[in-house]
């Protein structure tokens, strides 16, 4: 009766979590960006800006009309259009709820390009403000979704594209972009022209600017792929110290995983609400990350991590972001493990573990929470941490070269691409040969782990070991390591827990000092008193 009961149950969730609520974004049905130019113009008198924006779109059906996002201006903040065209004529848009609906002309042609001309000060997504040196700075900030602060887009990552920057402003400043830098011109008046062009597609939540008074230097080439630090000239060689272990990072990741996508890896000291944000071949760090004391190898190999996951294989809904969190804190720590060792693993694995087992008693959700509807809210321990720890057991699950074979397999097929959990489950099912229905269901879309109360006693040769899980909302069906310990020498047994209770008898050559559960770190549970 329980087995059946089990199957029923896992029907049930795996139904709930097809059908249930996600990423309520309004998707275009047809229509398809495959290129932006933004063309921005900035100054010192005021936080300003105007643009005009490219936007070729195809549609891949039926000429129907499709939206953009831009916020409209509300006293002090957002935009004001001015004109739309498709080719040299004006559009048939509308402007309101901040969208701009555009209605195309019904033509033989499936491929458009629409101007949008439009200007006003962004509240958040672009941050004017002052470095900590208080030097005027411009930066692109837009994850989750503040690109439509100051860019008219499709933001939301599911819809990726090429683009372009052409930034004009005083000459004083250097500029940073996405992508590679194509074009720097003197325009006289004392206005600079900069432009980028990045050929890879990407997503709106990771395109940026840095335009500011930098100090750059050339960390190295890797693969051909020039990495670069961008700081500021009042503390350029804390900063290029900090930030050169860059090379080292973006080697390894090449190496274990596939190619790098984009033209440039700039690692950027900037304004940012984040500790690191992964914008796409243009990496900004909170400014203080520069201290000279090379303490953000870390963060580096963290945001560097993204370049493949969740900017080239890139999550099709928000619900699924631990692809990209989830991954990244894996990716850190598998980098970590090859510099350091495996103890460095198991190290920062425990760290993430304490942090998860705290999050859950005040937050009881699962990696995957179809319940969350605003993108701002879907980042969290779970999609972090757990999502590491996931991939974590995966990798024991399946073995390493196994592991990395998946990884290898899901990125190609991915890369400048978007992907969802099942996806990647495929992917590995491909390479191990194994139904891993159950457990990516029981450990990316059931709330919580395992909550073991146990003990052990030595017995004529034998330890018993009585181990019970009391969570009561689920029973995890789970493979536990039994660490006996002998002076130096740990053996390990593995015994799999598929019941509520197990009581189990182990031989031993004679009573051991200790009993520990998963001493090498692959399972995440809470040993309860």
């Amino acid at each position: 009766m329980k087995k059946i009961y089990s199957l029923i149950v896992l029907a049930i969730l795996l139904f709930s979590n097809a059908i249930a609520a996600q990423d309520t974004y309004i998707r275009n049905t047809s229509a398809d960006v495959l290129n932006y130019v933004f063309n921005l113009t900035l100054n010192d008198v005021d936080n300003e800006i105007i643009g005009e924006t490219l936007v070729t779109v195809d549609f891949k059906e039926e000429i129907t009309t499709f939206s953009l996002d831009l916020i409209s201006k509300s006293e002090i903040y957002g935009m004001e259009v001015t004109n739309v065209f498709e080719g040299d004529k004006k559009a048939n848009y509308t402007y309101n709820d901040d969208k701009i609906r555009i209605t195309p002309t019904i033509d033989d042609s499936k491929t458009k390009t629409y101007k949008i001309q439009y200007h006003g000060i962004a509240e958040k997504g672009l941050v004017i403000d002052k470095t900590k040196f208080g030097q005027r700075s411009f930066f692109g900030d837009n994850w989750p979704n503040l690109a439509r602060n100051w860019l008219p887009c499709v933001d939301h990552p599911y819809d990726k594209a090429t683009i372009e920057f052409a930034i004009t402003a005083p000459e004083k400043y250097d500029v940073v972009a996405t992508g590679k830098k194509i074009e720097e011109s003197n325009l006289g008046k004392g206005l600079k022209l900069t432009r980028y062009k990045e050929t890879a597609p990407v997503a709106t939540k990771v395109v940026t600017i840095g335009v500011t008074k930098f100090a750059s230097k050339l960390l190295g080439m890797v693969n051909e792929i020039p990495v670069t630090a961008w700081v500021y000239p009042e503390n350029r060689l804390d900063g290029f110290s900090d930030y050169a272990v860059a090379t080292n990072v973006l080697n390894y990741y090449i190496k274990n995983i596939g190619p790098y996508s984009y033209s440039k890896l700039a690692n950027v000291q900037a304004k940012t609400q984040w500790g690191g944000l992964e914008n796409a071949g243009t990496i900004t760090y909170f400014e203080n990350s520069v201290s000279g004391k090379n303490k953000v190898e870390g963060l580096i190999a963290h945001e560097i991590a993204h370049q493949w996951f969740g900017n080239s294989a890139t999550e099709n809904s928000w619900n699924h972001v631990w692809l990209s969190e989830g991954f990244a804190t894996y990716f850190t720590i598998l980098y970590q493990e090859e510099m350091y060792g495996n103890e460095k693993r198991k190290e920062e694995l425990a760290i993430d573990k304490k942090q998860i087992i705290e999050y859950y008693q005040k937050n009881p959700s699962p990696i995957v929470d179809n319940s969350i509807k605003d993108p701002k809210k879907v980042l969290s321990t779970n999609t972090y941490q757990k999502g590491g720890w996931f991939l974590n057991m995966l990798r024991h699950k399946i073995g390493d070269e196994t592991f990395w074979n998946g990884i290898r397999a899901y990125y190609k097929k991915y890369r400048n691409s978007n992907a969802m959990t099942a996806d990647f489950q495929k992917e590995m099912e491909i390479v191990s040969n194994q139904n891993l229905e159950a457990f990516f269901n029981q450990w990316l879309f059931v709330k919580g782990y395992p909550e073991l109360k146990w003990d052990w006693k030595y017995k004529k040769g034998s330890i018993i070991i009585n181990i019970k899980q009391v969570q009561s909302h689920y029973t995890f069906n789970f493979p536990l390591e039994i660490g006996i310990k002998n002076g130096d020498d740990t053996k390990i047994k593995t015994i799999q827990i598929d019941t509520k209770s197990k009581t189990l008898k182990i031989a031993v050559d004679s009573k051991p000092e200790d009993v520990i559960l998963d001493p090498d770190f692959w399972l995440l549970f809470d040993e309860k008193n």
